[in-house]
């Protein structure tokens, strides 16, 4: 038993180095001519740049998945599953690391994100973590609903509240993680992403 239980010990802290050291990675951007936007579309190459992640790293019983998916030219990344709050879980997610360090171009900060988003009528969630961020659920979030059409939603900045401390505001060039998240209660995940875009 002692055996048993010290291997599932030693895969355990395996694991979540493994996702410590995947949480780092960055996207690589495509830049516009005009420069006012820094565009992530995803494509046949994405698929490295980004995690799939769920509540069961922290012993939660959420089910799910992420497929990248092609509708005509357009690549997506579809994050599917059911999402539970047994067992105090409640998440999946989409994530990929992000610096925006040296994004500041003309005296001018990047204001917020833009998704292409398409869904099945559910609430989901974009979770950002910064360079303050003191454990994974320190986080600056904001929600969007994702409709069955494509659809281009903006969410400003300003309008992401950190989770343990309201009074905060998010930094854009203290960001590295960027999530798409399904969470929070019992529901059916699925949601699409063709772009991410942050704009100045």
């Amino acid at each position: 038993m002692l055996c048993k239980s010290l291997n599932k010990n030693i895969f355990n802290h395996f694991l979540k180095l493994i996702l410590l050291s995947m949480s780092i990675l960055t996207l690589s951007p495509k830049t516009f001519a005009d420069e006012e936007t820094l565009s992530y579309p995803f494509n046949a190459d994405s698929g490295r740049y980004w995690q799939y992640v769920s509540d069961r790293v922290m012993g939660g019983v959420s089910d799910g998945q992420v497929t990248l998916e092609q509708d005509g030219d357009m690549y997506f990344a579809r994050l599917t599953g059911n999402v539970s709050t047994a067992n105090n879980g409640g998440f999946i997610q989409l994530r990929a690391g992000v610096s925006f360090a040296d994004s500041e171009k003309d005296d001018k900060q990047l204001k917020g994100v833009r998704l292409n988003v398409r869904g099945n009528g559910e609430t989901y969630y974009i979770h950002i973590r910064t360079n303050e961020s003191w454990s994974p659920s320190d986080y600056y979030a904001a929600t969007f609903k994702a409709d069955s059409e494509w659809k281009m939603i903006d969410l400003p900045f300003k309008t992401f509240k950190r989770r343990w401390s309201k009074n905060s505001v998010l930094d854009p060039k203290k960001i590295r993680s960027f999530g798409i998240v399904a969470y929070g209660r019992d529901h059916i995940s699925d949601v699409s992403v063709s772009t991410i875009e942050f704009y100045y």
